[in-house]
């Protein structure tokens, strides 16, 4: 069987895939149009997120059998029709699920405790304590939304701490040892702190938006670690403008490419400088479950149903 690789992963991958008998080959600058004249050719595609799959392109997959996303999501993939062709669809959030826990607990504690703003200061010359006054985890409530393998490692992540932890799920009895699945109105109820966790959908696209924002109870810190597309950006500066949202760590925004390497950016859009330019914001560029450990965990996941498979 031919592999085409589209994306450079971590260099394991191809040494295990030659080690099952695969043939592989590398195209990492070709334009859609061109690797769509020779897809033709393959019996596997391994992708992270560079071109998106679409119906025009699977239909130009004769030979197609499987396709394996180095990542959690498979939103650039039409899956339902490459189902219906019987193409085998493989992701790998069980890769990067322990550092996307890691790094929302990051986000986190950094907002609580000012970290951003104290460390700007110092470095700057300011010696300022009273402001920087940090508040403790403890006591509070936490709020996933979105239960699956992110979401998980998150809320073990907490496990150390004397916190109460709740998630809301569209799946029924997805409640671990860690966390008590709740609705959606006693989330917004309770919750002192939401952490997204779940996948790219219709029904999470601009999920978060003054609505969703203003049927929460409390004011509320917002962590994202998901997808840029759950937040209205607009709509969130206008909750923490009135108090309504007290902090947010976002490792995604929803202004990005779909291939999440780059911005959509001619000029940067006025939601977005508030955003730069707040306190009470951290923001990293869509590396929540990009380590150096996670790298190699998501190669060798992808290997692993590969193999399960077809081997």
């Amino acid at each position: 069987m031919k592999i085409l690789h589209l994306d450079k992963n971590h260099e394991s991958l191809i040494n295990q895939l030659n080690g099952l008998g695969f043939e592989n080959e590398e195209d990492y600058t070709s334009s859609k149009g061109d690797i769509m004249e020779k897809i033709h050719s393959y019996d596997g595609l391994i992708v992270r997120s560079r071109i998106v799959i679409d119906n025009f392109f699977l239909d130009k997959a004769k030979r197609l059998k499987f396709i394996g996303r180095v990542g959690a999501g498979l939103e650039n993939i039409d899956c339902e029709y490459a189902k219906n062709k019987k193409i085998e669809l493989f992701a790998a959030p069980e890769g990067n699920r322990n550092a996307v826990g890691e790094h929302s607990l990051a986000m986190l504690l950094s907002l609580f405790n000012k970290l951003n703003k104290a460390n700007r200061e110092v470095k700057a010359g300011s010696w300022v304590r009273e402001e920087n006054r940090g508040i403790e985890l403890d006591g509070k409530t936490i709020g996933i939304l979105g239960y699956g393998n992110m979401g998980k490692s998150f809320s073990k992540k907490l496990k150390g701490f004397d916190v109460d932890v709740l998630c809301y799920d569209l799946k029924e009895n997805v409640a671990d040892e860690n966390c008590q699945q709740v609705s959606l109105a006693e989330l917004q109820e309770r919750s002192d702190v939401i952490s997204i966790h779940t996948p790219q959908t219709k029904l999470t696209t601009n999920m978060v938006n003054t609505v969703f924002i203003n049927q929460f109870k409390k004011s509320f810190w917002l962590i994202n670690t998901a997808r840029g597309s759950a937040v209205v950006t607009k709509d969130l500066v206008s909750g923490i403008e009135k108090g309504k949202i007290l902090g947010a760590g976002l490792d995604v925004l929803e202004y990005e490419k779909s291939s999440f390497e780059n911005l959509f950016l001619s000029e940067t859009p006025k939601a977005l400088r508030y955003l730069i330019d707040s306190d009470s914001v951290i923001l990293s560029p869509h590396i929540a479950g990009w380590t150096q450990e996670s790298e190699k965990k998501l190669a060798d996941t992808i290997v692993k149903k590969i193999k399960k498979t077809f081997c």
